[in-house]
C-alpha cells in the first residue's frame, strides 16, 4: 500500500513520543533524588553568563537520556517482536538495518555514553576547575567518534561519494575521511553550544531531524526516515518538559549524541551541503563562539556581549523564551529553504 511508508514513520514517531512522555516521571525522580543538577560556573571569567543563569543552578541535567534511551528501547523492542513474529505487523514496522540505521544507532549510543560521562564529571565537579571536560578534550572525543564513523563509511560501506548540489556527484577517494570527520565534529560541537537555553537545542534539533526524515523518505530510505521519526517523537516529549521553565536540561549526553547523529545522517543521505540550511542555527551558534574566541585571543576584545550568540541576545535584555522561539522560527524557515533546494536539485518538481 502506497501510504504504508508514511504510516510507518508516523506510527514510530507517535510511539516514541508516548514512551518518552510516560518515562519522564521515572527519569525526573532519579535526577532529583540524586541531585544530579547543573552547576553554573562562578569563577569570574563569565560574569554575564553567571548573572543570567545563576538561578538555574541545581536544575537536573542529563535529560537527554530520555531521548536516546527511548530510541534504543523502541528499536530493540520492534526488532525483537519482528524476529519473534516474522509474518506480523512488527516485521513491517522494524527499521533496524545494516545499511541505513545500524551506524546512526551505534553512533548515537556511543556518543551518548561519552556525553553522559562528561555530564557526571561536571555534576560531581571533577576535572579542570571542577567543570568537567575542557573544550579541547570534548573535541578530541568527538574526533574519535568521527573516526569510527568514517572508518565504517569508507571501509565497511565502501562509500566515498560526495554530492555537490546542481553540479553532480563525485568519487573523492580517501578525501571522504577528513571531510566526514570535520562534519561530525562540527555538528557535535554546534549542538553542544546550542544547548544553553530552555528548549533551544531540543527545538532546533527537532526541526533538523524532521527535515532529514523528509529527505530520507524522498530518497527511498524508509528505515532511515523512520529512525528520524523516532528521534522527532522522543524530542517532542523531551520538549514538553524542557520548555521554559525547564524541568531538566538536555546535557552533553543529549546534545553530543544528537549532534553526531545528525552529521552521520547528513552524510548517509549525501546531502551535506544542505546541512548549513537545515541546521542554520547550529551553524550560527558555533560561528559565534569561534568569532568570540578568535577576537579575544587576537584583539583582546569581545564581538558579542556573551557567546554563544543566544546569550548575547539575553544580555541585550531579550527574555529567554523570546530568544528560544525566535530561533525556532528561523530554524524552521531555513530548514524549509534547505528542503526546497534539495527538491530542486533532485528534479522533484519536474
Amino acid at each position: 500500500m502506497a501510504l504504508f511508508p508514511i504510516i510507518k514513520i508516523l506510527t514510530i514517531a507517535a510511539v516514541s513520543f508516548v514512551i518518552a512522555l510516560f518515562s519522564t516521571p521515572i527519569l525526573t525522580h532519579f535526577l532529583y533524588k540524586y541531585r544530579l543538577g547543573k552547576k553554573v560556573r562562578d569563577n569570574g571569567t563569565t560574569p554575564i553568563f553567571t548573572s543570567l543563569h545563576k538561578k538555574k543552578e541545581g536544575t537536573p541535567t542529563m535529560g537527554g537520556i530520555l531521548v536516546w534511551v527511548t530510541i534504543i528501547f523502541l528499536v530493540l523492542v520492534v526488532w525483537l517482536l519482528a524476529k519473534s513474529f516474522p509474518n506480523s505487523i512488527f516485521s513491517d514496522l522494524n527499521f533496524l538495518t545494516r545499511r541505513q540505521t545500524l551506524l546512526p544507532l551505534g553512533i548515537l549510543l556511543f556518543a551518548a555514553i561519552i556525553g553522559l560521562i562528561d555530564d557526571l564529571i561536571g555534576v560531581f565537579k571533577i576535572g579542570y576547575q571542577g567543570r568537567g571536560l575542557r573544550l579541547r578534550e570534548r573535541i578530541l572525543l568527538y574526533t574519535i567518534i568521527a573516526i569510527i564513523g568514517a572508518y565504517w563509511f569508507y571501509f565497511k560501506l565502501d562509500w566515498d561519494l560526495l554530492h555537490l548540489p546542481f553540479i553532480g556527484t563525485f568519487n573523492i577517494g580517501w578525501w571522504y575521511i577528513p571531510i566526514f570527520i570535520f562534519i561530525i565534529v562540527a555538528t557535535a560541537f554546534s549542538a553542544n553550544e546550542t544547548d544553553g537555553l530552555d528548549g533551544l537545542a531540543g527545538g532546533i534539533l527537532l526541526v533538523a531531524f524532521s527535515a532529514y526524515a523528509v529527505i530520507s523518505y524522498a530518497q527511498g530510505r524508509l528505515e532511515l526516515a523512520t529512525f528520524c521519526g523516532a528521534v522527532v517523537g522522543a524530542l517532542l516529549a523531551f520538549l514538553w518538559f524542557n520548555i521554559y521553565p525547564a524541568r531538566f536540561f538536555m546535557g552533553d549526553t543529549g546534545s553530543m549524541s544528537l549532534g553526531v547523529t545528525l552529521g552521520v545522517i547528513a552524510m548517509l543521505t549525501n546531502s551535506l551541503f544542505f546541512l548549513p540550511f537545515i541546521g542554520f542555527i547550529l551553524l550560527i551558534e558555533s560561528l559565534s563562539v569561534i568569532i568570540q574566541f578568535t577576537s579575544k585571543k587576537l584583539f583582546h576584545r569581545k564581538v558579542f556581549l556573551s557567546a554563544p550568540i543566544h546569550h548575547h541576545f539575553e544580555a541585550k535584555g531579550w527574555p529567554e523564551s523570546k530568544v528560544t522561539m525566535r530561533f525556532w522560527i528561523i530554524a524552521g524557515v531555513m530548514a524549509v529553504i534547505g528542503l526546497i533546494l534539495f527538491f530542486i536539485d533532485n528534479n522533484f518538481f519536474k
